[in-house]
Formats: C-alpha cells, structure tokens, sequence
C-alpha cells in the first residue's frame, strides 16, 4: 500500500527511458530489420467486395506460380477461425466474404517484388450480396450479416426510475451527437516473421501489444498446445490500440506460409494497406435525452449510444462497454439510463484505439452539457460545478467515489491557468468585427484505469522478479513497450521498491515462452494494475534479503548487489513473484452491469482557445491548457509525454482525421490524402497535474494514457461554438462542414430580416 512517508529517490524523477539509447543510435531491432536464412516474403490477396460469395479463384499468365508458396482456407490445419471474444472472423474467407478487405490467400516468394507483382495476377470471381455501410442501414436490419439482428452486443446501465421524472421536469433537452472513423497511424505498419519446426512448433515475432492474445489465436489455428507456440515481441514502433488484436490476424498469415514452406516468412504491409486493411476507431452516434429543473439539477439522463462495429465482432463488445460506462460522464444524478449497441456492417473490422469508447461517449455528453447549460441560461462551468460527482457520490453504475475528489476546484484551476474569464470577455468585443473569430471552451470528463468490472479478476495477472549474482534485476511479464516508456516506469518501481539502483534493474522482453502472462498492455492499466504487482514481488524479494540476514534496514545499492550475490552463491535462485488480488470494496455485477467498474478514475479538465477564419473555414487552435489528476506521477517526462501526445492525437481527431468510405473500403488510405495534424497545426499544449496517490496502484499512481483523448475534441467544438455562435455536434469538424453552416446562419438571418421589414 502507498504511504507518504516513502522516500523518493527513483519514482517521480526523470530518468533516462531504457531503451533510449538503443533507438537513438538505430541498434534497435524491428521486425523488418530481422532476416533468417531462406526466407520468404509473404503478401495477402484481398478480397476488393464488401460483400459476396466466392465462385472461383484463377492465377494469371506471366507468373512462374510452381515457385510461390499459396494458402487458401482449404490448407489450415485447425480452425479458421481467430481466437478473441466471439468466434466469428476467419483468417481466410471460406466461400463468403463480409468487407473489402477480407483475407482470401496468401503468397509467399523469396523476391520482395516478385511476390508483390504476382498478387495483382490472382483474379477472384464473385456472385455480389447487399451489403450495408452504416448504423442506420445496420439497425433496420434488412440485410443480415451478423447474428439474427446485425447487433454484436447490447448493454443497458439503469440508475433511478428515468421515466418516472420527465413530468418533473422544468425542462427537457435532447440533442444528437456523432463521430467518423479514426486511424491510429502508428510510425512502424503492421509486420511479423514466422518459423515453423515440426519439432518445436511456430514461432513468431513481431509488433505487438499483446503476445498471449496472439499466442491464443494461433493455437487452434494449428492444433498446437501454447508449448509448441511462441510468441516474442519485436521492438513496436507505437500501437495505440491498432496492434492489441489485429497482430493475431497477420501473424496468423504468415505462420501459415511459414508451416507450409517449410522456411520462415514476414510479412510487413505498406502504408496504403496498413491502414486500409486494419481497424480503426469505431464511429459512433449518441442521442440525448436530459431533464433539469429550473435551478440547473439534473434530474435524469436518458442516453443511447451505438458504434459501428464492421464486419467482425472483434473487440466491439469491449469498447462499447467503455463507451457505456463513461457515457453519462463525471455527473452527479439520480435517474440514468444508457441504452447502447454494437452492430455489425460490411466494412474492415473496426477496434481499439486510445480511449476506445470513452472518446465518443464523452464528446456527446460534453457537447450536451454546453447545450443544457445555454437552455438554462448558465455559463457551461457553473452548470457543471452544481452537478459535479463528489466523494460520497455514485456513478451511472453505483459506484461510490471514495477517493478524494473536488473537481469544481480542477476546473477552476483549469479555467484560471488559461485566462478562461478575461478571454470570453475580450473574444466577445473582438468579434464583433472582422473575419476571424476567437473562442475558448472546455470540457470536463473522467477515464477508468485498468479492465472494467470483473476483468482484471479474471485475467489474474502474474508477475516474475529474478535476480542475478551481479546484483541484476530482472523483471518479467507480458507488459510491451511501444513507445510510452513501459520499461522505464516499472524499472523505476522495481528499483523504488528494491532500494537498488534504476540501472541495475532489466525489464526482459515479452516472450511467452519466458514471461508469464500479465495480461495485455491496454487500458491504462501497466502503471497502477502491473506496476502494482512489480512492487510487490520487489518488496517480496527484498523481504528474503532482509530474512536471510544478508541485509539491514538502511541499506546502499552497493550492499543490494552483494546480498543478491551472497544468496544465490549460498541459498539458491532468488525469485519472486506476484499475482493480481482485487482491492477490497470492488463488486461488479456483470449481468445487472452495476457496481465498482474500475478500481480507480482519473479526471481532468482541458481548455481549448480558437480562432476560426470564417472566409476559409479554417479552425486554428491557438492555447491548449491539460490539467489532470492521475494519483501520483511516476515519471514527470514520461507522464508529460502522454498528456501532449494524446491530445494531438484528439485534435487530430476533432479537426483533421476524416476517413473517406466509398463501398466500405477506405477510399483515402494514404498519408497524403488523410489528413492528420502536424507540429505546425498543434498550439502550445500546457500540461499540469494534480496528485492525489491511488492506495491501489504502484506507488500510488493511476492510469494516464487514455485519458488525454477523451477531451480535447468537446473542448476545442465548445470553443468553437463560442466563437461563432454556432452548435456543432459531429467530428471531424472540418472547414466544408463550418462553411456550410456559416451559410445557413446567412440565409436564416437574411430570412429574418426580411420578415422584419
């Protein structure tokens, strides 16, 4: 548990990131830069139909076809099917295909360019099906793709008697909010190397966030016990989210050509089909329904909230309960109900991505709270602190807050670090000339840390320490690093908790045939759930030093490394571990869906200033102020790092990532045509923290690396709506979208003055 009397001396200090010198100086090793002897480069033949039937597959002239390696579906050995939560997407169409980009074959050849040319010889006939392309189309479920209803998953959270107030009420406000599709855009594309030895079984490695998901889905593909696969994790060039399920799908790919070659293949995709073949964030729709009385209480919150899953179930089911849960955001109120749906279309399967399902449903409710608060005639920050959560207070869920928490007092921090009063008054008297206009607006939101409910319950995490006679630390679990210092943070908490140098502690590489599984790297769980665990086996196997005599309170580095020595010379191996044991206090019902669904929320507040050419419909942001409470901040860099990061990636979201569909296929999928912000389009991004340490989590730290996308994009279309007197209620806002409605408003003010006269 977190005392305040541990003294500091590695936690909470900047410490160079363990794997900072390897990439500065380009020893790192990605999947691309590893080559075996014989091996062959593998490509995926895609199927280029949203939906249809398979009549025929037929290899063009010109290509020597004995040298290639081909899969179809009729070559797997197991299943064909890849292991997640539903079982429901192939690894290769067998007879029917459900989006564009569905695997059909695979080729492997030893020339790169070979391989790639001979896919555009491979010619599919078709018998075309109706295919649907949105939730609308999705809900009248004329077409059945998925299930008995095109719904992969259906959640509903009740609180109160909703229907009993709306006669209560003193007013009610309804309002629709959407979001588009969004690409993660990681540096390094999707890419994996297999091996296949009849003795041992296949081996991949690759980018990643999750080996044991991969390991999982490729057991049934082979008929293989987890012995005989093996998964090890690549240096990963970013993630965020894009590579937690999708990796099991290539690496599906290419250990398949791997085990009928007989050689080992990688597969590595290009830009174009990284991003037109991977999932993305899903898009959602949320419609409001809110009853307030006069004096600005809400009453009761009636929410619907549906995402477009795609073709396969994949991870919809998990972020829609994300979306769920945050839905009705960091309110106070005694009657909710959210009613939500995934369902199922003929696009590529969409998945996580940062935030996954709380960006959506926070935007709605973000954007809706601007909307109550103008009906009542409240500034949207009084009408907020009057229905703010308190400590004492419940959720949507029933969860009690039992941490500390004033978030009237966060926000006007927030609002005073970025000049929020003195702003609204001088952005009103300067636009009342002039073509550009400038607003600021905000947002206030919350996000839960670790799996929801039951899930870190049942994944039952585990954790090794193993020290070595030279005093060497090595710490041991599934936990990847891609790029947001992973290794650093729970090197940092191993070598606090071991009162031992930070250099002298290794954070080994994920590989399941040595770490153990510590359950995915998602959900901002790393630092408080897995660095929990890693303090407790350091402590655990300090406690032998200290047991065998070998060390005394008060201890150097220097006599930690002696110790370590002397106990493995005379005693044995000195190893530890630690398994995750759910705080006291947590119930979670996962069929009422009611109860402590995380172990811990972060909050924050984000204040975002604009300017808005109303000639070009451009939106220039101009000051971003983050402020947010996060318990106890590990790695002041590090945790920056995320903050900054996080809200770039929101404003790419809000303002410039707009994914282009034409017959479910992503019609823009290349970096010059989808468009995401650069350093020239970010403002200063102001960062600040508050903390107030978790009991629970390592050190007292909570999640962080979800929470910066959750609300840049209300805040900064609050900002807008203050600068142009404007609602807009869909992302991404681009500058079409405000021309036009700063059309409407021309024409609806002419019309007006024309009936006054």
């Amino acid at each position: 548990m977190y005392s305040k009397s541990m003294e500091p001396r590695i936690v909470g200090t900047a410490v160079p990131r363990k794997e900072a010198a390897a990439k500065v100086t380009g020893t790192a090793q990605y999947v691309d830069d590893v080559s075996l002897p014989g091996m062959l480069h593998g490509v995926t033949v895609r199927s280029g139909h949203p939906r249809a039937l398979i009549r025929h597959i037929h290899f063009g002239d010109g290509i020597p076809w004995h040298e290639f390696t081909i899969v179809t579906a009729r070559d797997i050995p197991g299943r064909n099917i890849v292991t997640l939560i539903f079982d429901d997407q192939p690894f290769l169409a067998d007879g029917e295909i459900n989006h564009p980009e569905e695997p059909v074959l695979l080729l492997a050849h030893e020339n790169k360019d070979m391989v790639r040319r001979a896919r555009q010889h491979v010619f599919i006939d078709y018998d075309p099906l109706p295919a649907i392309f949105d939730i609308d189309e999705a809900l009248q479920a004329k077409t059945i793709i998925w299930g008995e209803d095109n719904v992969f998953k259906r959640y509903c959270i009740e609180k109160g008697d909703v229907d009993a107030v709306w006669s209560q009420a003193d007013f009610i406000v309804e309002g629709e909010y959407s979001t588009e599709a969004q690409e993660q855009l990681y540096i390094e594309p999707q890419g994996m190397l297999a091996t296949w030895d009849p003795e041992t079984g296949i081996t991949v490695r690759g980018s990643m966030q999750c080996p044991f998901y991969v390991q999982k889905a490729l057991m049934p593909l082979f008929n293989l016990p987890a012995e005989k696969v093996r998964v090890i994790q690549q240096e990963t060039g970013g993630a965020f989210g894009g590579k937690e399920e999708y990796p099991s799908m290539i690496a599906g790919h290419a250990a398949l050509l791997a085990w009928k070659s007989g050689r080992p293949v990688k597969m590595i995709y290009d830009r174009e089909e990284d991003m037109a073949a991977t999932t993305k964030r899903h898009p959602s729709r949320t419609r409001h329904r809110t009853a307030v009385s006069r004096d600005g209480r809400l009453l009761a919150m009636d929410i619907e909230f549906i995402i477009d899953g795609g073709a396969y179930a994949t991870l919809s089911s998990v972020v829609l309960s994300r979306g769920t849960i945050h839905a009705a955001g960091p309110y106070r109120c005694d009657n909710i109900r959210v009613r939500s749906t995934a369902v199922a279309t003929n696009t590529p399967p969409h998945g996580a991505f940062r935030g996954f399902g709380a960006p959506q449903s926070l935007f709605a409710i973000e954007r809706h709270m601007n909307k109550v608060a103008r009906t009542l005639g409240l500034t949207p920050e009084e009408f907020r602190r009057r229905n703010f959560l308190r400590q004492g207070d419940s959720t949507a869920t029933g969860q009690l807050i039992k941490q500390p928490l004033d978030l009237a007092r966060l926000q006007q921090r927030a609002l005073q670090l970025a000049g929020y009063a003195d702003k609204l008054e001088r952005f009103s008297r300067l636009n009342r000339e002039g073509t550009r206009k400038k607003g600021i607006g905000f947002s206030t939101f919350m996000h839960g840390a670790g799996f929801t409910g039951s899930g870190e319950r049942h994944l039952q995490s585990v954790v090794h320490l193993e020290a070595r006679a030279d005093g060497t630390v090595c710490v041991l679990s599934s936990m990847t690093e891609m790029g947001q210092g992973t290794n650093t943070i729970l090197a940092q908490i191993a070598a606090e908790a071991l009162g031992t140098s930070y250099e002298q502690v290794q954070v080994l590489r994920p590989d399941t045939a040595q770490v153990p599984n510590s359950g995915p790297t998602v959900a901002s769980r790393t630092a408080m759930v897995i660095g929990r665990l890693v303090q407790s086996a350091a402590l655990s196997l300090k406690e032998k030093l200290l047991q065998a005599a070998l060390l005394q309170p008060g201890y150097t580095p220097e006599q930690f490394q002696s110790a370590c020595r002397e106990y493995i010379c005379s005693i044995g191996p000195l190893k530890t571990s630690a398994q995750y044991e759910e705080p006291p206090g947590v119930h979670w019902d996962d069929e009422k869906y009611r109860g402590e669904a995380y172990g811990a929320f972060s909050w924050a507040v984000h204040v975002a200033e604009v300017t808005v050419d109303t000639v070009t419909g451009e939106i220039q942001l101009d000051d971003f102020v983050a402020l947010q409470e996060v318990g106890r901040v590990l790695n002041p860099v590090l945790a920056r790092g995320q903050i900054e990061g996080g809200v770039a990636q929101a404003i790419g979201y809000a303002l410039y990532e707009k994914v282009v569909w034409r017959d479910g296929g992503m019609a823009n999928n290349q970096m010059t045509n989808y468009i995401m912000p650069t350093a020239m389009d970010l403002p200063p991004i102001r960062v600040y923290f508050e903390e107030i340490p978790y009991e629970h989590g390592a050190m007292g730290a909570k999640g962080i690396g979800e929470l910066p996308m959750d609300g840049p994009a209300p805040a900064i279309l609050n900002a807008v709506e203050n600068a142009l007197g404007i609602s807009f209620c869909h992302i991404p806002l681009l500058p079409e979208d405000v021309l036009s409605e700063l059309s409407v408003a021309r024409e609806a003010a002419l019309d007006l003055a024309g009936s006054v006269v």
